[in-house]
C-alpha cells in the first residue's frame, strides 16, 4: 500500500507550514494518490495530522478524498491513518490551538468507521494504551506495538540528550506486551500479508470486503499468522493465551473444509513449514 499524509486538507495552513521544498506545492501534493492511481499502484492509504487545522475541516476533506477515490477510480482508500499532534522534543500541544482531546479523537474514528466501512483504520504508538484500548472498540483495526521514532531507532539504542524522535511514543510497550494484551481483550493479532501476496488489491480487493468475501480468508489467515508469531517470537506465558484463542477460533471458521485444512496446517506450523496462506 502506497501511504502518504496529507496532514492538512487546509492549503492556507498547509503552506505556512511548508514555506520551501518539494513539499510546497499543495495541489502536486493532494493529487498524489490521483497520479498513483493512474500509475498502476492500485492500494492507497490516506490520513491527516489532526491538530494542524480545525478537526471539522480536515476530517470532511478526508472523507472527501475517500469518496473521491472511489468515484474516480472505483477503489477507495486501503487505509486511513488517524495521527494527532501529540508532545515531542520541542513541541508542546499547547502550542497548537487545534489540537483535539480524547474524546474528539475517539468519535473522529467511530463516525470514519461508520462513513468507510471496508477501510483498514490504523494507529499508532503515539497514543496511549488507555486511548488505544477505546479505538479498538470503535473501529480501529491495525495497531503497531515496539515502534521506535527516532533515527536508526531499532538499531542503536539514543541517548535521551541527542533524542531525534519524530514524536514521544506513549505506550512503550514491546510487540509481545501488545499481543498479550490484544488476547486478554479477545482480539486475534494478525500478522497476515496474504492479500497483497496473492493480488488480492485494488478493485479485487475492494469488492471481496465490500461483499463481506474477505472474511473467508481473513479468520483463516489470522490464526495461522498468529501460530507462526507464538512459535517463533512469543512468551510462554503470551504463547498459551494465543494458543487458546487459536482453539477457540477455528470453530468460527464457517465452512467444514476450510476448518480441517487450517488444523492441518497448524500442525505442519508446528512441525516447522511456514507460509501457509488462504
Amino acid at each position: 500500500t502506497y501511504i502518504l499524509f496529507q496532514e492538512t486538507y487546509s492549503k492556507e495552513h498547509y503552506e505556512a507550514l511548508h514555506p520551501t521544498g518539494p513539499k510546497s506545492n499543495y495541489a502536486y501534493h493532494t493529487e498524489a494518490m490521483d497520479r498513483a492511481m493512474e500509475g498502476g499502484i492500485d492500494d492507497v492509504g490516506i490520513g491527516v495530522l489532526f491538530g494542524l487545522n480545525t478537526y471539522r475541516y480536515d476530517f470532511v476533506g478526508l472523507l472527501m478524498h475517500a469518496e473521491h477515490l472511489e468515484a474516480t477510480f472505483g477503489v477507495g482508500p486501503h487505509t486511513i491513518s488517524v495521527p494527532r499532534i501529540c508532545p515531542a522534543d520541542d513541541i508542546s500541544t499547547e502550542d497548537f490551538p487545534d489540537a483535539i482531546s480524547d474524546e474528539m479523537f475517539c468519535r473522529i474514528v467511530a463516525v470514519t468507521r461508520i462513513a468507510v466501512p471496508y477501510t483498514g483504520m490504523i494507529i499508532s504508538t503515539r497514543e496511549s494504551e488507555a486511548v488505544r484500548r477505546q479505538v479498538l472498540e470503535l473501529g480501529v483495526s491495525q495497531i503497531s506495538g515496539g515502534s521506535r521514532t527516532s533515527v536508526g531507532g531499532y538499531a542503536v539504542p539514543e541517548a535521551k540528550e541527542e533524542d531525534s524522535s519524530q514524536f514521544d511514543v506513549s505506550d512503550r510497550r514491546t510487540l509481545d506486551e501488545v499481543v498479550s494484551w490484544l488476547l486478554d481483550l479477545g482480539h486475534i493479532p494478525s500478522f497476515c500479508t496474504a492479500c497483497y501476496r496473492e493480488g488480492r488489491t485494488g478493485d479485487r480487493f475492494m469488492s471481496l470486503c465490500k461483499s463481506g468475501q474477505i472474511q473467508n480468508c481473513c479468520l483463516p489467515n489470522a490464526l495461522m499468522t498468529l501460530k507462526e508469531y507464538l512459535i517463533d517470537y512469543a512468551s510462554p506465558a503470551t504463547r498459551a493465551l494465543g494458543e487458546k484463542m487459536i482453539q477457540q477460533q477455528i470453530g468460527e471458521i464457517p465452512k467444514e473444509k476450510v476448518q480441517q485444512i487450517v488444523r492441518e496446517r497448524l500442525v505442519k506450523i508446528e512441525q516447522g513449514e511456514r507460509d501457509f496462506r488462504f
